[in-house]
């Protein structure tokens, strides 16, 4: 949680406390460009960005941070970003917010760790009238005052519909959900189910095997996916794995029984290492989200939050209910399947990534 303080100790006591609860930050301001550890000047004000891992996916490291932040720096050069990331722990995502908070940052940006229990970081900030913009996952029950991300339920049913049509007819199917406190898994679950469900009733297809990934940890999808093939004595013909990790997991798994490039495998964010499987084979899709277009949308929502304005409606799309009692203004993005037949005219058309990157993915 480091700041503007100017005293040394002051500056050690922060430093220790940090290290203490494992936290990764870093400041950008108009003097420091991509990110050293401190700022020279607070400009119009600070803008906290915590992002919640680095292990279930690329995406928040290669593109969310250095998106959004450049994206706050072309609209407000004065501008301050703080960037924290919580390594996968709800209670250290908690601490960085309230560092945030007591240092006077303007707004911050979560995209949190645990949906329910990131509403305590809403409703503190909303105390001390520091602006909250909910981050690609809705924070459950609080009155976050934004919410940017892609229609998750339709991420569901895209992936749902192509394993109905991509699985044989009677064949058994493994899906790998996401985090249980990830409101995004949830959406996800629902919309796969909503296409897959009366299938599975009319015996079109089985469901063999469901479980919940904690933490999108792909480590402990791999663990899901060797007990599916066990449970199943290996008859599995269709996987819908919820992201490119899990994916990775799934296709690990079958690998080793000789079952990879047989198999659907469904996954989401179109990471380099997702779409290196897919044209080899092993993976079937990916859902693309245009995490750039995100992350500007969100630095862009940021800075008319940090000078007070509101944002215009022809940014702000929907509204979204959180359980909060407020509908909360929303910008909600299209996502969009890919396969090995549409790399080109997608990904790479786009920029968010080049043949050669998917060809040595890192």
């Amino acid at each position: 949680m480091k700041n503007m303080i100017k005293t040394g100790v002051a500056v050690a006591i922060v430093m220790a406390f940090s290290t203490a609860c494992g936290v990764t930050t870093t400041s950008t301001s108009n003097q420091s460009g991509s990110g050293g550890n401190s700022s020279t000047s607070d400009g119009s004000g600070t803008i906290a960005l915590l992002l919640p891992d680095t292990t279930s996916s690329a995406r928040w490291e290669s593109q969310d941070r250095p998106d959004f932040t450049a994206e706050v720096k072309k609209l407000d050069p004065a501008a301050k970003v703080d960037y924290q990331n919580a390594q996968g722990d709800a209670t250290t995502q908690q601490q960085q917010a309230e560092a945030e908070i007591t240092n006077g940052a303007k707004v911050l940006v979560i995209c949190a760790v645990d949906s329910s229990a990131a509403a305590t970081i809403v409703n503190e900030a909303d105390k001390a009238g520091v602006k909250v913009i909910s981050y690609d996952r809705m924070i459950s029950f609080a009155p976050v005052d934004y919410y940017v991300s892609f229609d998750n339920e339709e991420v569901g049913k895209l992936q749902g519909q192509y394993i109905a049509d991509h699985t044989p007819k009677g064949g058994t199917v493994v899906m790998l959900d996401g985090a249980q406190t990830d409101n995004n898994a949830l959406a996800f679950r629902k919309g796969a189910h909503d296409v897959l469900d009366p299938l599975f009733k009319n015996g079109t297809l089985k469901l063999g095997y469901e479980s919940y990934t904690p933490n999108w940890d792909p480590q402990n999808g791999l663990r899901e996916m060797e007990q599916a093939l066990t449970k199943l004595n290996n008859h599995v013909d269709g996987v819908l794995a919820a992201n490119d990790g899990l994916a990775g997991s799934a296709i690990q798994a079958l690998s080793a029984q000789h079952l990879a490039g047989k198999v659907p495998v469904t996954g989401q964010d179109a990471t380099d290492a997702g779409l290196h499987d897919i044209m080899l084979g092993t993976q079937s899709m990916t859902v693309y989200k245009a995490v750039p277009k995100e992350a500007k949308v969100a630095g862009e929502l940021a800075v008319d939050l940090l000078k007070g304005q509101t944002p215009g409606s022809d940014l702000v799309n929907s509204t979204q209910d959180n359980g909060s009692g407020k509908k909360i203004p929303a910008v909600l993005l299209k996502p969009v399947v890919v396969t090995k037949d549409n790399i080109q005219d997608t990904v790479i058309k786009d920029g968010f990534t080049t043949m050669n990157n998917i060809n040595h993915p890192k």
